[in-house]
């Protein structure tokens, strides 16, 4: 058998042309002359290095398997005339070497020609350059994700100042108009009196002809009519000023505007309601809203924040409902683990189960293009993680989403205002 020498594969037909050897012998690239059954007819010492380093048995350092072993079947099922190239990587080394495949002739016969390069420091770098880009990628996401909250809650506080100037320029008039109105309905139903005793009184002692020109400027006036409309006009402006006020106050309890900031026990159904009706204006034409709340505990919050949460979960029930459809809104106390829930349902088509795990990550939505941001889900989670609690999100067993927002009831080491 012939000798062989480390680093080196026995070449078992020399090439001819010793030049030729030489060259082959003095690159950097592995060179290897495979036949059709892979058998090895020539490997320069470049090839023989490579292969110590990957096909090494540690039993036996000093004896290599083939390097050829290695290799895909792919490579040498290629089609005739065609070249091959990939990178093989050797899963027990880690070894990764960039390889290239030629049709070759020995012999007379079809042969492979394989020329392999060491690339396992350049592919840890791109691998390490991939990975890298990913955390930045994660970090750029982040970074926006935070942003956007930040320009949110910047939002909701210009909201909240808003509200409280809104709420200050309007109830002044309504307050004046809605004591007009109650005067107003007051001397009007003493008038009506009035004129009604008159008519009692005097009748007997008209003649004919005031009779008929006093009947005749009742009926021009349609009194009867009026006299009975008149009460129910200034009790609908009334009922109206009262829908203004309720309004007013709702986007005053959504902003908490005009109240000191920090973390407030409050009664979270109020909230909900509140944010109902700011947002009812988007909800009235295409849903019914049901109730089926549980007494709850005042609970330790940022109200605003959780307002926006509520807020977001109904606008999206909206969003996911066609034509008509139902809301129904739930709650609930567990005592045991000193947890309240509320929970926002709607009568859609649900959520697909390839968008359930990415539900709430930050600019993924379902909506069409131009329709939304994505974001509105994301910060209601990060605002519900802020509170100690969690958002869970599942498809109804008759159809449409059910969110839920968990959160405790008291927030660890916080001194609190009742």
């Amino acid at each position: 058998m012939p000798d062989t020498l480390p680093g080196r594969f026995w070449l078992p037909s020399q090439p001819s042309n010793p030049e030729l050897v030489a060259f082959l012998e003095m690159i950097e690239e592995g060179v290897l002359l495979v036949d059709a059954r892979r058998a090895v007819h020539y490997a320069n010492p470049a090839a023989g290095e490579l292969a110590h380093r990957v096909a090494v048995d540690p039993a036996d350092p000093d004896n290599p398997a083939p390097l050829v072993a290695l290799l895909p079947d792919e490579v040498f099922n290629a089609a005739a005339g065609e070249a091959w190239s990939g990178d093989v990587r050797d899963e027990a080394s880690g070894v990764v070497f960039a390889l290239r495949r030629y049709p070759w002739i020995v012999d007379d016969a079809p042969a492979h020609l394989l020329l392999l390069r060491d690339v396992t420091e350049a592919r840890h770098r791109q691998d390490e350059l991939r990975r890298r880009h990913g955390e930045l990628q994660q970090a750029y996401a982040r970074l926006a994700s935070a942003q956007e909250q930040l320009l949110q809650q910047e939002k909701m506080a210009s909201i909240g100042q808003l509200a409280a100037g809104i709420a200050h320029e309007i109830n002044n008039p309504i307050g004046y108009v809605h004591s007009n109105l109650v005067s107003l309905r007051d001397y009007t139903s003493g008038l009506l009196e009035l004129i009604h005793a008159y008519e009692r009184a005097l009748a007997p002692k008209l003649d004919e002809t005031t009779l008929a020109t006093i009947s005749e400027v009742r009926t021009r006036v349609d009194f009867d009519f009026v006299s009975t409309d008149l009460p129910g006009l200034i009790n609908e402006s009334r009922e109206g000023l009262e829908r203004v006020r309720r309004i007013v106050q709702d986007l005053k309890d959504f902003s908490h505007a005009g109240r000191e900031a920090g973390w407030r026990r409050v009664d979270l159904h109020k909230g909900l309601e509140s944010t109902l009706n700011i947002v009812w204006n988007d909800l009235k034409y295409k849903a019914k809203v049901e109730r089926q709340l549980a007494p709850l505990p005042l609970v330790e919050c940022h109200p605003s924040e959780v307002n926006q949460v509520f807020m977001n979960l109904l606008l999206n029930a909206g969003h996911a409902i066609g034509e008509r459809g139902t809301i129904t809104l739930a709650s609930g106390h567990d005592g045991a683990r000193d947890e309240v829930w509320i929970s926002i349902r709607d009568s859609g088509p649900g959520i697909d189960a390839e968008a359930m795990p990415r539900i709430f990550d930050p600019f993924f939505t379902t909506k069409p293009v131009g329709s939304g941001t994505g974001l509105g889900l994301s910060i209601s989670y990060g605002i519900v993680k802020k509170h100690g609690g969690r958002i869970e999100v599942a498809n109804g067993a008759e159809g449409g989403a059910i969110f839920t927002v968990v959160l405790p009831v008291h927030q660890p080491g916080n001194a609190t205002r009742a």
